[in-house]
């Protein structure tokens, strides 16, 4: 039996409702009206099952209107008090999101409580029961608590991890803090092997805590030392903010395809017929299609007339693109060692990549770099894949990856989406061991096919009524969970719901801190990352 306790303070009564539009309780006389706030867990406790639910809304209501013509004084208290045990009241809306019956089995709401049945606040094993413990199971992870609770949600980084997922949030609001969050827990479970597009140096080292106080907290390398490598583009920012990097990163002319230019037509504002006139460029000269057009110079219009290009396009193309020369990192001739080789070889021994970006912070680098790596590996996990399914041997099966990225709508906003290998990750991918956790303050720009795909979201405050209208697209009840996230702090706090999670839940974020490293500390072992790195090479 799981019925709940008799001492278990009532917050009140169903007295109406539907199983399409949510139940209405009246709220007893004796509990706090301004201790009952939107996005709180309770249960109603039927004949049969406990029915979970979210508080969506509060009215005041009276019995007679001809009450609200003479309030009482503030001290009428007896007269006060006499309205409300009959004549006064707050009318609650409950949104149901799961039942268990009386053995404990989780099932979608697909009844409902009778009148009167009492509602409670939510216990400490009710939320256990729902949502996993860590100190039970290594594939639970501690996200936050409820609101009003001290009680630990867990998701479930197993089914984390089967598909993408995405953290949204208006500026500001915590996003990366969450991310960081999550992801430190994805290494400490070894759920998932990741890759991290760090576009601003949040993640690896250590990053600035947001606040009156200046202040830092650790990243990903500092806590897992021996899980995790950094790559960086920009070597010398990540030496002077004190982490000397595992791999400088150089790609070459030779790295970038055709299709990773589609990714950056509206950062470049390039003309479909200037990627026309790119195609014809890399048929014939194959991967050194972008060395040779940029060693043109003033042969433009021969070179056009040579490939059968107009030679408009093909200026417009040279103009555009000779912009990528800037970047240091980009060599014109091929060097004898693979960094995407290395790369895979790392996430093969289970070890994380922060891929650090450094100074080069502009939107052009960070979609130019994260275009060319991930469709490099989209095409050596369909391999190893493939080869598993061949095989069917324990030892070729793929580590699961699952790689970050930041401004999400810059790869997955219609049109990109339909074109580029983020598009393709996002849609198929994950039968072949790969995802994405998706980073956006803009989930209207992201194509709602992909954003379909999206098995887990954790929502902090968006106030664009485009962008809560797009994280709740395909949710069952999201006209009570628009009016939670409406009302959602600045800070700390967000809307779960998903693939990962029994039910949908608001929680105040598991706190980033001391006893946050103390937790995970447990986890990491006594071993020198250069070490891994000679058994890799």
């Amino acid at each position: 039996m799981v019925f709940m306790a008799k001492n278990i303070k009532k917050l009140g009564s169903i007295i109406s409702g539907s199983l399409s539009e949510g139940f209405i309780m009246r709220l007893d006389p004796d509990s706090e009206l301004e201790d009952v706030k939107t996005g709180k867990f309770v249960s109603i406790k039927g004949k049969n099952y406990i029915f979970f639910s979210l508080i969506t809304d509060l009215e005041l209501q009276v019995t007679n209107p001809d009450i609200l013509l003479f309030p009482p004084d503030e001290d009428e208290t007896l007269l006060l008090e006499v309205l409300k045990q009959r004549d006064i009241f707050t009318k609650v809306s409950l949104r149901p999101m799961l039942m268990l019956d009386k053995n404990g089995v989780h099932m979608p709401v697909k009844t409902i409580p009778g009148h009167f049945s009492s509602v409670y606040d939510a216990t400490a094993k009710d939320v256990s029961l729902i949502f996993g413990d860590e100190k039970d199971n290594k594939k639970y992870f501690n996200i936050g608590v409820p609101l009003d609770m001290n009680t630990p949600v867990c998701i479930n980084l197993d089914l984390f991890t089967e598909r993408s997922n995405g953290i949204f949030g208006k500026t500001g609001t915590g996003k990366t803090f969450i991310t960081r969050l999550i992801l430190a827990g994805l290494v400490k479970s070894e759920r998932a092997v990741n890759l991290i597009f760090d576009m601003h140096s949040e993640y690896g080292f250590q990053a600035r805590k947001e606040g009156k106080k200046e202040s830092f907290v650790k990243g990903l390398k500092t806590l897992f030392t021996n899980k995790v490598a950094i790559f960086s583009l920009d070597p010398q920012a990540t030496r002077r903010r004190g982490c000397a990097p595992d791999v400088e990163v150089t790609l070459s002319y030779q790295d970038l395809r055709v299709e990773d230019i589609i990714g950056l037509q509206s950062e470049l504002n390039l003309h479909p017929t200037a990627l026309e006139a790119a195609y014809l460029v890399a048929s014939k000269y194959k991967k050194d299609w972008l060395k040779v057009l940029l060693d043109q110079g003033d042969n433009l219009k021969e070179f056009a007339q040579i490939i059968g290009a107009h030679a408009e396009s093909i200026g417009a193309l040279y103009r555009k693109l000779k912009r990528l020369e800037r970047f240091s990192f980009l060599k014109k001739n091929q060097t004898q060692e693979s960094v995407i080789e290395k790369l895979v070889n790392f996430l093969d021994k289970g070890i994380n990549v922060v891929l650090e970006f450094g100074n080069n912070t502009s939107l052009l680098c960070y979609l130019l770099v994260s275009n060319i790596i991930t469709r490099k590996i989209h095409d050596i996990y369909i391999a190893k894949t493939e080869k598993f399914l061949a095989t069917q041997k324990k030892e070729d099966e793929p580590k699961r990856l699952m790689i970050t990225i930041e401004e999400a709508h810059k790869f997955l906003n219609p049109q990109a989406a339909k074109q580029t290998i983020f598009g393709v990750i996002a849609r198929e991918m994950r039968k072949y061991y790969v995802s994405l956790l998706v980073v956006d303050q803009r989930p209207s720009g992201i194509d709602d096919e992909v954003l379909s795909q999206i098995g887990t979201k954790i929502v902090a405050l968006l106030n664009d009524e485009k962008d809560i209208q797009a994280v709740l697209t395909g949710v069952s009840g999201s006209s009570g969970l628009r009016s939670i996230l409406s009302t959602l702090d600045t800070k700390k706090q967000a809307l779960v719901m998903g693939h990962a999670v029994p039910m949908p839940v608001v929680i105040r974020t598991r706190e980033y801190d001391d006893t946050f490293y103390a937790a995970v500390g447990a986890f990491i072992k006594e071993k020198d990352i250069t070490k891994v790195i000679d058994q890799i090479f």
